[in-house]
């Protein structure tokens, strides 16, 4: 098969069935070789073996040398094709095969039992490219044991047969068409994959596999083809197992060589396909070419092709291949029209930089192999997933673009493979997305050792940094950064660290900038550093700002995780805010869950009474924030914390029982998932007693005669002590307060006390006997005792409707307005107010008219007796000695109220008495006198109200009611008469309206309906009203009716009407509604004129005659109409000024009439006589003030028709004339002289001083002539302004130059000169003392160029501008010179060896160096002794001027390279120096010290930095020591980097003693570390403390090995039941008794010596207790947990006979 994909990266559709089969010809030209095709099916018995189906084919290519024809056996299905030798767009050609038909034929077996079916044709297919998925796809090699077999048809992927068929093999199975396409209804789909693969020298391989089940199977084979495999259906093939098929399909496979091109459409017609390789074209707007934007697969490879110029037009091309033209670049920009390209090929052209090249927003594929980069710096193509660069020139990765989604990158034959971990570097630069480079997997070893680099690795390498070694990125990188901000750092200040913490999720993280103050800067501000964090991707790239994370630290969030950190840290130093530098993190880490608290303090004044307030930093560490458990201790002095109860907040507030006592604050983190973390707490100081104090001071009880009363206070601050009372009692004549009484809180009140207030004082004392400041308060004024009623008394009729009245007598004072309050019982007998409903409220009046709801209950008063002075007393109740009864029913008042006039509502009211009232009957009467039987009026009838009608008018009217109660009974009817007649109702107007439309010329009539008697004559009013509200009055209309006229127009009408009645009685004025606006009429233009002459110069005007409503904005057109009738529009207003072009033509005016509202009407118009010229006439004529070689232009006016050929005179006169001499201006006498004859004139030197007068004689264009005018100037010609030219500075020599230029404008006087420098910034200083034309060069002109000034003066002293000359060239001095490079130090490892440099001893030097000199460079080589001694390597990150030697340079010898600069940014010659070959340092240790918690259970391990030399087998030896003692105890076998504790070392600090070890035996001194002494584990303590206080004696459940070995390790079944019980005094072992025997103490004995008990280290669950020499047991525990609180509760009993001072660790008394 061709290698079109390499070529040409095309993926499109060649499966359909109806494109035609090109040209073989001219394809035998374009092919060379094609690839054989090769048929593999599955090994294996279990599995079927694949045939070809009756559509399948596989079609043979045409050579140059003529057409083969494929010849296909009938039993075989075998096909034979030649290999094609192509270019491949990624770099290299494939390696040439043998040509041989014997060995290129492939066998197909049958399938077992099945029929062999023979090898047709399908449908003809184009020549085309397979898809290629972004599926896996299995990788085809050719090892047997790595050869992959499509097994699985989720990793198979389809695509279109890419081969081409001879003519004779189409033409031989086309009657076969109808069978495939039958059979291939009942086959399984055809599979058809396309892969690619590329060799190490960047070479790439197209291999494509097809094949055609010819049954329905999970399982397809599949059919390749290879170059480098003759044959894949060999025996050997076929006996591969399932499992090597299964790890070979794998994508991701280490056998893989398979770039997997991005996805592209199948389906690409002739509309949307170029192929045009290979035609030697040069430009791409040649013609012919048929670029057009439908255009997706474009293939202009193997052309002449040097710029993409007309490449823009393709913005829908998706696959472009431009490989092995004559590209050079740049020039790639016309590419950034092609938004949608996936694939682009640039292979096999000169190009020698891509940083042309726009972003591509889908580009997934670039080939740039074979061209000449040397980088690959380009824009950023955040689709790109293939980057292929073989065979370049590439040595750098600085500028390497932000490639977010690369997967495959591929540098193969390049210098920079030179690079040591290149495959790190790259991994650092594109980020996780990598997962090929060079056509292999990525090497766990390069993931390692990227991970070993600084996060900001990558920017660095972007931005020139030399990759070094990882042990010396840190250094190395931190070096390069701070060298590339050097020049931004604040005056004296130097950069000491900028880093980052390892992020963790939900974690703090801080971030460290620390700049160094140079001692000899004196700078009194203080450096600020204001801190920005920022967030990107997984690579450290596009960042983006957090808001309000300004902080040293920050708190990284759930969704922050995996990603990467920047923090841009920003020097302020005074009011000068320097340059940002910045510090990247790793990618934050997911948290662990638990939660820690960070920081935890107490806030809040310990005093009595405030708030404290419990504030931990938790860092929750990637669970989610809950609710963490807190709680407060109280801690006396010399006593254990007590828990709080109720105290479980943050917040806690101080009392009593506080004082004295410090408070403990106790914060465990708990997340919602119920992770909880370590407990932290706080402890307080002591709290402190508030100051005595007291509040709330008041007088409890009732002020009022013979009453007790109480002074109370709220007592606050600590334990209150004898606290003191006073009472004090108002003075009447005075008012002032005096004591009476002391020391007591009660007071009974006396008589004496009446009228007066009493005072109580309250002066708090604690139990010190301190006084606080005294609270008082006042009482009311006292009362006499409350007023009382007795004799209470019911007296009256109890019938309905009766009056009662109560009566008692009042003692108390004398009775001022008691009350009374009515209420209503079922019950006779009085018991209290809860059975009472009231039926009045509390009034002053004695006397109750019993109401109706009273009838048949029994009335009861209350009582309340008040004095006069309002004082009241108790309530007092008297019932009455019966119900109440009713009365039969009857009226007791009747009457109508109401206007008696038309239209008013006369209401009847009445007064009903005699039980409840039924329906009562209504009647109402019109009487013609007041005496008569009246009628009825029906309408009316039971209602209480009636409304007048004119019926009524002049007539009486009466009311009847029949009183009914509810039980039917009817009562006496009463009458009620009218006292006066019903009057008419007023005229009044019930409706108003206009009737009729408003348009100018309309009637409009009023509508109106009367009411209040006949109407008589009725006034009318008629108004306008504008849109503002304005309403006018038309006058001279008072009628019913109004014609509309043009004054109405815009306004809307309204009338108003006064009902009048024929009495002449007058109603309200009503004003109707607005009608309108009014619309006006059609516009109408009556008449039209012309106003004024038709001559030149005259103003013509009209009059026009308007009708039709208000006028509007008329239009009006004015036109000149040529003598041959031509129109044209002139543009003038309500008047035209006739000018010269409109004499010989006629005016011709339009006069459109417009309304107001904007209608148009007929247009009118009027054309007027010719118009005639104007006599000539010289209107204006001004000479401007002259000036020396400045071209005067007189100002002339003139007017008369058209202007002829005038004549014109200039004269020159010394004095200036007067008006009656120019009158006659030719024929002046020789004062005047003739200087000119034409309109312009420039004055010369001659008329400097001299007045100008100009004849003007104005002449029309048929000779007609004017009056003469005459015109002089009003000022002498003045001279020309003294300026200077080509002024320029000459050099005359290397330190002296001269300045010339030239002078014009008058006569020269004393002009000035000067000299300026130029610094480099463009400021230019004036140099003092230099005023001639010449100048000697001087020291302050170092690094400067100088300029010449020259500033003409004329004769009269005018003052020219200054003009400068061009800078000269840059004034330098000598450059600095290096005479010599010394080394101080010697080349030992851990020497510091120190460049210092030898200056010249000449004059010219020493001042060059002392004055001049900018910087010293130092950089440093290495160079192995096994290589050339002349060949050093850069040392990147060493660039001072002194040097530790460290351990890598040992062997070595090192070379400094010393350059020095000078300001004016010239460097000398290099100086180097060379040192002998490094030798190995002493061997010592440093920074030794033992990590671990405390606990005796704890993991301890030794850290420290060793040097000299490489490390041998360094010694370390564990040990114990007392505290507070000297003395050391070996640990025997503890000679390890770690140590596990154990409850041996309690007490103890453990002490580690390292002594270095070089490789070759030399020993360095011994160097110890130690530990604080080391405590108990707190769940051992707590239980050890809990046996020990809870009991004399302790029993512990252990184990005995009743079969105990050394040698042998302890069963299950030999350990036996034990019984340990320990006392203060004694220990015993006791065997427990059984069913058969009684309990057996085996060991017994004291604590005396040699009592001791021994651990184990190699078995954490065995104790061994020793009594003696002859009692001692072994014994078992289950955890070592248990055997540790057995060991340290028996040496607690102990304690006596213990050198450990146990008991103070576990804190218990003796």
């Amino acid at each position: 098969m061709e290698d079109s994909l390499a070529g040409g990266g095309s993926v499109e559709a060649s499966s359909n069935s109806k494109q035609k089969i090109p040209n073989l010809a001219e394809n035998a030209k374009r092919t060379a070789k094609i690839a054989k095709p090769t048929v593999t099916g599955p090994s294996g018995t279990a599995r079927k073996r694949t045939e070809l189906n009756n559509g399948s084919e596989l079609r043979s290519t045409v050579t140059k040398s003529g057409i083969t024809k494929a010849k296909v056996p009938s039993t075989s299905g075998g096909l034979s094709s030649v290999p094609v030798t192509r270019r491949k767009s990624t770099g290299g050609l494939p390696e040439k095969q043998p040509v041989s038909a014997s060995k290129q034929q492939t066998s197909i077996s049958s399938v077992p039992g099945s029929k062999p079916t023979s090898a047709s044709s399908s449908e003809p297919l184009r020549r085309s490219l397979p898809e290629v998925r972004r599926s896996s796809l299995p990788s085809v090699v050719a090892k047997p044991s790595t050869r992959p077999n499509v097994s699985d048809t989720r990793s198979s992927v389809s695509s279109s047969q890419v081969s081409r068929t001879s003519r004779s093999l189409l033409n031989s199975d086309v009657g076969k068409r109808e069978a495939t396409k039958r059979s291939a209804l009942n086959s399984s789909t055809s599979l058809s994959t396309s892969q690619m693969s590329f060799d190490s020298t960047g070479s790439s391989t197209f291999r494509r596999a097809v094949s055609k089940v010819s049954s329905p199977s999970s399982r397809s084979p599949s059919v390749s083809s290879g170059p480098k495999v003759p044959s894949l259906s060999t025996s050997r093939d076929r006996s591969s197992n399932l499992s090597d098929r299964k790890k070979t399909a794998r994508a991701d496979s280490r056998d893989s060589h398979f770039i997997r091109l991005p996805q592209v459409e199948l389906k690409a017609g002739d509309d949307v396909r170029l192929d045009l390789r290979g035609h030697r074209i040069r430009s791409l707007n040649a013609n012919g070419l048929n670029l057009s934007p439908d255009l997706e697969f474009v293939y202009l490879r193997d052309n002449l092709l040097s710029t993409l110029e007309g490449i823009e037009i393709l913005k829908r091309v998706k696959v472009l291949d431009l490989s092995f033209n004559d590209f050079k670049g740049p020039g790639f920009e016309p590419l950034e029209n092609c938004k949608a390209l996936q694939q682009l090929y640039l292979a096999g052209n000169q190009i020698t930089s891509l940083v042309s090249l726009p972003e591509l927003p889908n580009l997934e594929f670039l080939s740039v192999a074979q061209n000449k980069l040397k980088s690959l710096s380009m824009a950023s193509q955040p689709r790109l997933q293939v980057l292929a660069a073989s065979k370049n020139r590439l040595t750098t990765l600085k500028g390497f673009p932000h490639l977010p989604a690369l997967e495959h990158l591929r540098v193969e034959e390049n210098p920079i493979l030179k690079m040591s971990h290149l495959e790190a570097a790259s991994i650092l630069l594109v980020g996780p997305t990598l997962k090929k480079f060079n056509d292999r997997d990525l090497s766990r070893d390069e993931k390692a050792i990227a991970k070993c680099y600084p996060a900001h690795t990558s920017f660095c390498i972007r931005e020139g940094w030399e990759f070094s070694r990882p042990e010396h990125a840190v250094d190395s990188t931190f070096s390069f950064l701070v060298k590339k901000w050097e020049d931004q750092f604040p005056p004296g200040y130097l950069l000491e660290e900028a880093s980052v913490d390892q992020p963790f999720e939900e974690d703090a993280c801080g971030c460290h900038f620390q700049f160094v103050k140079n001692k000899t800067v004196t700078n009194d501000s203080e450096l600020v550093l204001k801190y920005q964090w920022l967030i990107g991707d997984r690579t450290p790239f596009n960042f983006k700002a957090i808001p309000e994370a300004t902080g040293e630290v920050f708190w990284p969030k759930h969704e922050d995780v995996h990603k990467i950190l920047k923090v841009e840290c920003t020097p302020i130093l005074g009011d000068i805010q320097y340059p940002t530098i910045f510090a990247i993190s790793l990618p934050v880490a997911q948290g662990t869950g638990y939660p820690k608290v960070l920081k935890i303090d107490v806030r809040g004044e310990l005093v009595e009474g405030n708030i404290i307030r419990g504030y931990p930093e938790v860092a929750w560490c990637g669970g989610t924030p809950g609710k963490g458990v807190a709680s407060w201790l109280r801690r006396k002095w010399n006593s254990s914390p007590v828990v709080i109860v109720g105290a479980e907040d943050d917040e806690y507030q101080l009392t009593l029982d506080d004082v004295g006592s410090c408070l403990v604050y106790m914060y465990t983190p708990v997340t919602e998932e119920g992770s909880k973390g370590e407990p932290q707490y706080a402890i307080t100081d002591y709290v402190k007693a508030a100051p005595p104090s007291v509040d709330d001071v008041r007088i409890v009880g009732d002020v009022v005669e013979g009453t007790t009363i109480r002074g109370v206070g709220e007592y606050f601050g600590g334990r209150e002590g004898p606290s003191k009372f006073e009472w004090l009692r108002e003075n009447k004549d005075t008012g002032e307060f005096e004591l009476f009484l002391t020391g007591t809180t009660e007071y009974t009140l006396t008589k004496e006390d009446v009228g007066r207030r009493l005072a109580f004082v309250y002066i708090p004392t604690n139990f010190e006997g301190q006084e606080g400041k005294p609270l008082s308060t006042r009482s009311e004024i006292v009362k006499q005792a409350p007023p009382k009623a007795t004799n209470l008394k019911i007296v009256g009729d109890l019938r309905e409707a009766s009056k009662v009245t109560v009566t008692c007598t009042v003692t108390g004072g004398a009775e001022g307005s008691s009350r009374v309050q009515w209420f209503k019982t079922s019950s006779s007998v009085f018991e209290d107010e809860k059975g009472l409903e009231a039926v009045s409220t509390s009034k002053i009046a004695k006397a109750f008219r019993i109401p109706l709801g009273a009838v048949g209950y029994y009335i009861v008063a209350k009582f309340t007796p008040m004095t006069v002075d309002g004082e009241s007393g108790e309530h007092a109740y008297a019932i009455a000695e019966r119900a109440v009864e009713t009365l039969p029913p009857s009226l007791n008042f009747l009457s109508i109220t109401g206007e008696y006039s038309e239209g008013g509502i006369l209401t009847a009211s009445y007064g009903y008495i005699g039980g409840h009232e039924g329906k009562s009957l209504y009647n109402w009467y019109i009487h013609e006198i007041d005496t008569d039987s009246g009628t009825l009026i029906p309408e009316a009838s039971g209602s209480l109200q009636y409304r007048l009608n004119k019926d009524a008018i002049g007539k009486f009217v009466s009311f009847t009611c029949t009183p009914i109660r509810d039980d039917l009974i009817v009562g006496e009817p009463k009458t009620f008469m009218g006292q006066e007649r019903v009057r008419p109702g007023s005229p009044r107007l019930l409706s108003l309206q206009i009737a009729g439309i408003a348009i100018e010329g309309n009637l409009l009539r009023v509508d109106k309906k009367y009411w209040g008697g006949d109407e008589g004559q009725s006034t009318f009013r008629w108004f306008r009203t504008r849109f503002d509200g304005t309403q006018t009055e038309i006058k001279d209309v008072a009628t019913s009716s109004y014609m509309l006229s043009g004054d109405d127009i815009g306004y809307c009408i309204s009338v108003s009407c006064e009902p009048v009645r024929t009495d002449w009685a007058r109603g309200p004025t009503v004003l109707s509604e607005l009608t309108g606006p009014v619309v006006p009429g059609p516009p109408t233009c009556q008449s039209l004129a012309f106003q004024g002459s038709a001559v030149e110069g005259a103003r013509l005007s009209f009059i026009a005659t308007y009708s039709g409503g208000v006028k509007g904005g008329c239009l009006f057109e004015w036109f000149r109409v040529n003598n041959n009738g031509i129109k044209d529009k002139l543009i003038a207003g309500e008047y035209l000024d006739l000018t010269l072009e409109d004499v010989g033509g006629s005016v011709l005016l339009v006069y459109t009439p417009v309304r107001k509202d904007g209608v148009k009407g007929s247009p009118t118009s009027i054309l007027s006589t010719p118009v005639t010229p104007a006599d000539p006439v010289g209107i204006d004529l001004v000479i401007p003030n002259c000036c020396q070689n400045e071209m005067v232009v007189p100002q002339k006016t003139y007017f008369g028709g058209q202007e002829g050929e005038g004549k014109y005179i200039w004269y020159r006169s010394r004095t200036k004339l007067e008006k009656s001499v120019l009158e006659d201006m030719p024929n002046v006498h020789e004062d005047l002289v003739l200087c000119g004859n034409s309109l312009e004139y420039t004055p010369s030197l001659e008329d400097v001083d001299a007045y100008l007068a100009l004849y003007w004689l104005p002449t029309r264009a048929d000779g007609i002539s004017g009056n003469p005018l005459v015109s002089v100037t009003n000022s002498p010609v003045s001279p020309a302004l003294p300026v200077v030219s080509n002024v320029h500075a000459r050099k005359l020599s290397s330190t002296t130059y001269s300045g010339e230029g030239e002078y014009f404008g008058g006569y020269e006087g004393e002009s000035l000169y000067s000299w300026y420098r130029e610094s480099d910034d463009g400021k230019l200083v004036l140099t003092s003392g230099a005023d001639c034309k010449k100048y000697e060069v001087t020291d302050a002109d170092y690094g400067c160029r100088l300029l010449f000034g020259y500033t003409p003066i004329r004769s009269d002293s005018l003052v020219g501008e200054l003009r400068l000359s061009e800078p000269t060239e840059v004034i330098l001095p000598e450059p600095p010179i290096i005479e010599m490079l010394a080394l101080a130090g010697k080349a030992v490892e851990g020497d510091v060896l120190t460049a210092v440099e030898v200056i010249p001893k000449s004059e010219t030097q020493q001042h060059v160096w002392e004055k001049y000199k900018k910087e010293i460079r130092y950089q440093w080589f290495f160079a192995s002794e096994m290589e050339n001694i002349n060949s050093f390597e850069q040392m990147p990150s060493q660039c001072s001027c002194s040097y530790k030697l460290r351990f890598e340079d040992i062997g070595r010898r090192l070379q400094c390279e010393c350059i020095v600069s000078d300001v004016f940014g010239r460097s000398s010659e290099p100086a180097y120096v060379k040192t002998t070959t490094i030798s190995a340092g002493f061997p010592k240790i440093d920074k030794l010290e033992i990590e671990g918690r405390g606990f005796h259970t704890n993991l301890y391990a030794v850290r420290g930095t060793y040097s000299g030399g490489k490390e041998g087998k360094s010694r370390i030896q564990w040990l114990r020591s007392m505290a507070g003692s000297p003395d050391l105890i070996s640990i025997p076998g503890e000679t390890g980097r770690m140590y596990e504790a154990n409850v041996d070392d309690v007490g103890y600090r453990l002490v580690a003693i390292y002594t270095p070890v070089r490789e070759d035996g030399v020993e360095g001194q011994p160097v110890s570390a130690s530990t604080d002494s080391i405590s108990v584990e707190p769940d051992v303590l707590k239980d050890v403390k809990q046996k020990l206080e809870s009991a004399a004696s302790v029993k512990f459940e252990t184990l005995c090995d009743k079969d105990r070995s050394s040698k042998k390790v302890s069963a299950v079944g030999t350990l036996e039941r034990r019984i340990l019980e320990v006392s203060k005094k004694k220990l015993k072992v006791v065997k427990p008794g059984s069913k058969t025997s009684f309990p057996n103490t085996e060991v017994r004995g004291s604590y005396a010596p040699p009592f001791h008990v021994e651990v184990f280290r190699n078995d954490q669950h065995r104790l061994k207790i020793v009594v003696d020499g002859e009692n001692e047991v072994d014994l078992m525990v289950q955890t070592r947990h248990m055997r540790d609180v057995i060991v340290l509760v028996i040496r607690g009993l102990a304690q006596k006979f213990n050198s450990t001072s146990l008991n103070s660790l576990l804190k218990i008394e003796a």
